[in-house]
């Protein structure tokens, strides 16, 4: 469960930064970088490319 964040406020009382627990923050960019995965994974879903095997596109790559 996410703790109660703490806000920092300017002097007309908006908020401009949030402070969070560094368990929470890690959470969130854990979450991201899910999201981009799934975000890559359904480009190359939509591109209609051929797939080719792991180890081939290594080679490919390492060869760039």
């Amino acid at each position: 469960m996410l703790k109660t964040p703490e806000f920092v406020v300017d002097e007309k009382g908006r908020r401009t930064k949030v402070i969070i627990d560094i368990e929470d923050y890690e959470k969130l960019l854990e979450a991201l970088e899910d999201i981009e995965d799934i975000r890559a994974c359904d480009e190359i879903k939509a591109s209609n490319e051929e797939a080719i095997p792991l180890e081939q596109a290594i080679k490919s790559a390492t060869y760039r």
